[in-house]
């Protein structure tokens, strides 16, 4: 009765009183007897106050029993793991594999080769089929249509590449690079070919045993419409019906493949290699299916690309999911972080600023989980994939040395012609002896040509040393070309014209694939200057190296 009346008065705090001088000593009983009397009270002043103060003492119970449970489940853990003497050095250790001392750059680390220092993931065998997956684009072995639209591009020619290299590697049987069937009218014949020999068997290995379907293969499986080519945004409603068709040809293989090399079963794939999004899906479904290990390498990740759109302030979030399917290829990202042992990338701002995006993969999480595998300890059922960094490659025994270090011409070489490509850009030059500034890059927003020509205008003393030469891949006319390439080579145009650049920037209709070298050679000769325009319109600025 006084403490109501204090309260009355505004002078007493239950909260106070019931947490320092109530709450201590008391159990469930004592909750239950509050419960029972604060029930039979009749006046609903005294009620509501028993009803407050037992719910603080609730409140401190509820506290002290999770003071318990969490002490018992920190004891039980301590008496699980081993004494953690080098815990110190081995949570600080390098996250990322391949980057450092031998490793560096070899695909045995991704692949699992025993030789390697790593422990392999993937056990190696005698004679390995390995199954490489890219869906969109025009993939084929020869004289590659780089530029000719934007999913024909740099990937194209690294699967391509890759899977000749990994049919030339020891122990290797054979290499499967399954993509689209085209049968689209205008578009060569050869898209719409089952299968393409991509390194015959004649030029594998001596000492490997042959075999009739040994080596590396480009197979086209159709799916989605027979008689239209499509961009790589609109694939995704038919990656299922990929998936079936690329797993009746892969049972297939594998029975033909036992057959051949004697081992009386399935030679299954040991790895299924999904390149893109898309792919990834795909790699993941068939990797599912049969069992075995998935290899994943997203080329241009989503969530990176969404950033950098949302940066420029061109587009909402709804109209760039509109065009890319944005929302589609990061979750097919997140399924493919889900599903691979390995996760191949080219550098370490890859992983730690464009992986390190996703809910799949933390970079310190990553490090503390690769740290505990290696001690025996228990990751509690959680899982991230390896990442490994194999930076990209040039293939040199395509290129003819007639320069030395210093560019000049070698004097023991024979004399030879100019290439045709260097009187095709030198006929938009007023002063063709001034060095080059050369960017070759596909005529994409992303690829930052505007910036490149602008800063080029802007800059009198530069424009006073140097041309600058443009390779925007191959085009008949503007007018035939897609909204987003005909915009970038317009605003170029337009920029040419704006700064008065005419004689002073070249920017040739035609290139062959294998002209691109005599480009760069060009470059050297006039002692230019190479521009690296890929993917860094985030900040706004053109990189020169």
């Amino acid at each position: 009765r006084p403490s109501l009346l204090l309260r009355e008065r505004g002078h007493f705090s239950p909260a106070r009183y019931f947490v320092e001088e109530v709450i201590t000593g008391y159990d469930e009983t004592d909750l239950y007897k509050t419960w029972s009397r604060a029930n039979a009270m009749r006046s609903p002043q005294e009620r509501n106050t028993r009803l407050e103060n037992m719910t603080w003492r609730i409140w401190n119970l509820a506290r002290k029993k999770k003071e318990v449970e969490d002490a018992k489940r920190l004891k039980r853990r301590l008496e699980t793991e081993k004494p953690r003497t080098d815990a110190t050095a081995e949570m600080s250790e390098d996250l990322f594999e391949g980057e450092k001392g031998e490793d560096a750059g070899d695909a045995s680390v991704a692949y699992g080769d025993s030789s390697a220092g790593n422990t392999p993931r993937i056990s190696a065998v005698d004679k390995l089929y390995i199954v490489l997956i890219s869906l969109h684009g025009l993939v084929r072995g020869e004289n590659l249509e780089l530029g000719r639209d934007s999913d024909t591009s740099g990937q194209v020619k690294y699967v391509v590449e890759l899977a000749k290299a990994l049919s030339s590697c020891p122990g290797v049987y054979r290499v499967d690079l399954l993509t689209r069937q085209i049968l689209a009218p205008n578009y060569d014949r050869g898209y719409g070919e089952p299968s393409e020999t991509l390194v015959p068997t004649s030029f594998k290995n001596l000492k490997q045993e042959r075999g009739e379907n040994s080596g590396a293969y480009i197979t086209r499986i159709p799916f989605g419409p027979k008689d239209k080519y499509l961009a790589k945004e609109h694939l995704w409603p038919y990656v299922q019906e990929f998936v079936d068709g690329a797993l009746s040809h892969i049972v297939h293989m594998s029975k033909i493949i036992g057959e051949e090399i004697g081992c009386g079963h399935p030679m299954w794939p040991a790895v299924i290699h999904g390149h893109y999004a898309s792919a990834g899906v795909a790699a993941a479904l068939i990797s599912g299916a049969l069992n075995v290990h998935m290899v994943f390498t997203g080329h241009f990740l989503g969530k990176d690309k969404l950033e950098g759109l949302l940066k420029q302030g061109r587009q909402t979030r709804e109209e760039i999911n509109m065009t890319y399917k944005i929302m589609r290829r990061i979750e097919a990202e997140e399924l493919s972080l889900d599903a691979s042992e390995i996760v191949i990338a080219s550098t370490r701002q890859e992983i730690e600023e464009q992986w390190n995006l996703y809910d799949g993969f933390e970079v310190m999480l990553a490090r503390k989980l690769r740290a505990r595998v290696k001690r025996g300890a228990n990751c509690y059922g959680r899982y991230m994939p390896r990442m490994v960094i194999i930076p990209p490659g040039v293939e040199f025994g395509h290129m003819i040395h007639e320069f030395d270090m210093e560019g000049e011409e070698d004097s023991h070489s024979p004399a030879s012609e100019d290439p045709p490509i260097w009187s095709e850009i030198m006929r938009f030059f007023t002063n063709p002896r001034k060095p080059l500034i050369l960017a070759v890059a596909r005529p994409y927003p992303e690829k930052n040509i505007t910036t490149l020509v602008k800063a080029f205008g802007e800059c009198r003393p530069l424009r006073e040393l140097a041309n600058l030469t443009l390779i925007m891949g191959n085009r008949e006319a503007i007018s035939k070309m897609s909204n987003m390439s005909a915009a970038v080579l317009t605003s170029v145009l337009t920029l040419i014209d704006e700064y008065d650049l005419y004689g002073q920037v070249a920017y040739p209709k035609h290139h062959k694939h294998s002209e691109v070298l005599d480009i760069y050679r060009l470059a050297a000769r006039t002692k230019g200057a190479f521009v690296n325009v890929a993917y860094f319109e985030q900040f706004g600025v053109t990189l020169i190296e």
